[in-house]
């Protein structure tokens, strides 16, 4: 194939005003076309063109350096003059670029555009990050830039750009939060880290609900598995401390010692166990067959009208299946002062709160990646990916619109509910 020379001269229109920006592509495509050159790939009309634009902005950086352009009469006995160039290639979003950076005399001329040791421009920095938080390991990426853009990346490039991230994640995990939200889900990930032996490990997400009705991701925190009140004191603690002042209502997966962690911080707020994850616990104890008919058995217990016809249809569910699974009663006795809270609401607030559903569609985003790596190598690498994986949600902006509509009501209902705990975040 071919390749075009692009230069000032062969087009002596790129310095005419009359020509538009559309003219000048149409004319270099069509010379591409007829010369037979690519669009893409080694030589292309595209990496021509990245290489022609990047060697105009050094030549204008270093004349601005040195305060005269070049051949200038201006330049002589100025002290410091241009010095030739040196050749240097950079990996771009069209491929592998060579380009010629001017230098100087003195060697203090600092390039901007392509920096001293710079390899990547940017743009390719943003790509790595964007397939890794899509759940891409660093040999799929590798494999990915060498076949698309025929570039070679080493897997250890591409764990130094995704390493980036991390002062970005400390300064996320620290940022100062609203002053109340109407409800906090907090679910837990397990992955594999690898700390002498591969072992399961949570990654704890904490998502809340903003008065505007959006999502917001306050922080993730890693823990071994056995937390108590005294690991989620810290964690609440630190949100109190963020500026979180007031929470209405927790959702959560009846983990060990939250509630007593939740009335030291915040002692208003309502703590509510996931009633979908109650219901999977309880068919852990149950063989497969039963599955469906305790479902339907359960199904009066929590869409009752009140606590205490709760109450009247779980014993008739005692009844029924008591001795066959007694595991299941104790599940339900010992998750019931968590799970009673949402029946004194009406059913805005109950569809929002029941189930931690808010929260899955986050999950499977990270779990996708997750599972994409294997298992970690430490703890802050598995933390460096869930965060990149949340920092991808959304890119549309679409999702945030669903939840704003979801929302309208549900909040109408906890302004009322809550005595307007959440007017002061609106003034």
């Amino acid at each position: 194939m071919s390749e075009m020379t692009i230069e000032h001269e062969s087009v002596p229109e790129l310095a005419g005003a009359a020509t538009s920006d559309e003219q000048l592509i149409a004319m270099l495509v069509e010379r591409a076309r007829s010369e037979g050159v690519q669009l893409t790939g080694a030589g292309g009309l595209l990496q021509q063109l990245t290489k022609r634009v990047l060697e105009s902005a050094l030549e204008g950086e270093i004349t601005d350096h040195l305060g005269y352009d070049k051949h200038d009469a201006a330049g002589r006995n100025s002290g410091n003059s241009r010095n030739g160039t040196r050749v240097k290639t950079v990996l771009t979003d069209v491929g592998p670029v060579e380009v010629k950076v001017p230098r100087d005399v003195e060697g203090s001329f600092e390039p901007q555009i392509v920096k001293k040791r710079q390899r990547r421009l940017t743009g390719v920095d943003e790509m790595v990050l964007s397939l890794s938080a899509k759940g891409l390991t660093h040999g799929e990426i590798s494999a990915h830039l060498a076949e698309i853009y025929g570039a070679e990346v080493s897997k250890q490039t591409i764990s130094t750009i995704t390493d980036q991230v991390m002062d970005g994640m400390a300064e996320w995990q620290n940022r100062p939060l609203d002053r109340v939200y109407p409800v906090l889900f907090v679910d837990a990930i397990n992955v594999k880290i690898r700390d002498g032996k591969v072992a399961n490990r949570p990654v704890y997400v904490v998502m809340a609900v903003t008065v505007e009705g959006t999502r917001d991701i306050l922080g993730i925190w890693a823990g071994d598995g056995g937390e108590g009140a005294k690991y989620w004191l810290q964690v609440f603690t630190e949100l109190k401390n963020r500026g979180l002042d007031d929470v209405l209502m927790l959702v959560c997966d009846g983990l060990k010692g939250l509630p007593e962690a939740v009335e030291t911080v915040w002692p208003r707020t309502i703590v509510q166990t996931c009633i979908v994850h109650l219901l999977r616990n309880s068919f852990r104890y149950a063989s497969r067959a039963d599955w469906d008919k305790i479902a339907k058995a359960l199904k009066p217990v929590y869409t009752a009208s009140s606590e205490s016809a709760a109450a009247e249809r779980f014993s008739e569910f005692q009844d029924a299946w008591g001795k066959k699974y007694p595991a299941i009663i104790s599940l339900w006795e010992n998750a019931w002062a968590e799970f009673v809270p949402f029946l004194s609401f009406d059913v805005e607030i109950r569809t929002v709160i029941c189930s931690t559903n808010a929260i899955e569609s986050v999950n499977a985003r990270i779990r996708k990646a997750v599972r994409a790596r294997g298992h970690f190598p430490t703890e802050a690498a598995a933390l460096k990916c869930v965060y990149m994986a949340l920092m991808s949600l959304d890119p549309t902006g679409k999702g945030r619109k669903r939840w704003t509509m979801r929302w309208k009501a549900p909040l109408n209902a906890f302004q009322i509910a809550f005595e307007g705990r959440l007017t002061p975040a609106n003034n």
